[in-house]
């Protein structure tokens, strides 16, 4: 997805002179020609995570469309103050661009982790997280959405899923319909879920716009009233926006999400996959459990 976003990036550097780009010394080689071409409208303005999004912030003000990009923690934790005072609160419209979350760097520990970004942004009143499951689909989403006037965070993954669907922002796609357990599947963890309905009468939902979150199709495909959301962060972040989707019906909901835990453990991301149950075979466990519910 990285090399899809410096892609998109530079081709809107091309198209729309009111596009910055702000770097924190991350992914200063991939705009490497970018930094050269446009010196004045790309900036790494270094490990100054929080000063860059003010930066970011002062460009907005003036009629300006910013995009800054880092690891997640540095771009959410650390920023999270200036991301919620000078565009939350100020109504400014920006784009924050991340990879590495929620453990794809899990060689580097937990300084390197994130998987409490989602949670974090959904506590500024008109957020929006994008969540791509493919790097086609991040290119259709932040064309859609960047020059929207909201602020907007991008979620990308080192890894993929095995081909784009056909995306819209704000918008989930119905790509299985059945009378079992609806799943909702977020962003790269889809394939799985894919795999675990396999023979199965599941409804499978696929959401790559987290916030706003689209209720509307979650009541229109949720016959059963048994709800498996599969999301690639902090277990039961999206439980809320279920709850409103669902309002006035009775519902089970079950949520398999990275523990609310430090994984201490280093190595790679397919071992903390397995730690966290995000596995074909417990997908599909968690699917039998809540039909017999």
């Amino acid at each position: 997805m990285r090399k899809q976003f410096v892609v998109t990036s530079e081709r809107l550097l091309e198209s729309d002179p009111r596009l910055f780009i702000l770097l924190g010394d991350i992914g200063v080689f991939a705009f490497r020609r970018s930094l050269q071409k446009y010196p004045e409208r790309v900036l790494n303005i270094g490990i100054l995570e929080q000063a860059t999004v003010s930066v970011a912030a002062g460009l907005a003000k003036e009629g300006f469309i910013p995009l800054f990009h880092s690891i997640a923690p540095f771009v959410v934790e650390r920023a999270f103050e200036q991301i919620k005072v000078d565009f939350g609160y100020q109504k400014q419209g920006g784009n924050f661009v991340s990879v590495g979350a929620s453990y794809d760097y899990a060689s580097l520990g937990c300084t390197h982790h994130c998987p409490g970004d989602v949670g974090i942004l959904a506590t500024i009143p008109g957020m929006e997280v994008v969540v791509p499951g493919h790097p086609h689909e991040y290119d259709v989403l932040f064309q859609e959405a960047y020059a929207d006037g909201q602020p907007t965070y991008y979620r990308l993954s080192e890894r993929s899923n095995s081909k784009a669907q056909d995306v819209r922002f704000g918008r989930a796609q119905v790509l299985k319909q059945g009378t079992g357990v609806t799943i909702i599947a977020v962003g790269v963890l889809l394939d799985k879920v894919l795999k675990a309905v396999e023979g199965t009468d599941a409804t499978v939902l696929y959401y790559t716009t987290v916030l706003p979150f689209d209720r509307e199709t979650l009541a229109q495909n949720c016959s059963s009233g048994r709800i498996l959301c599969v999301e690639p962060f902090y277990q039961g972040t999206l439980a809320s926006e279920i709850m409103e989707a669902m309002s006035g019906r009775f519902i089970r909901l079950s949520s398999l999400g990275v523990p609310r835990k430090f994984l201490r453990n280093y190595g790679h991301a397919d071992l903390h996959d397995a730690d966290c149950g995000f596995t074909v075979e417990n997908i599909r466990h968690q699917i039998e459990e809540l039909s017999r519910a």
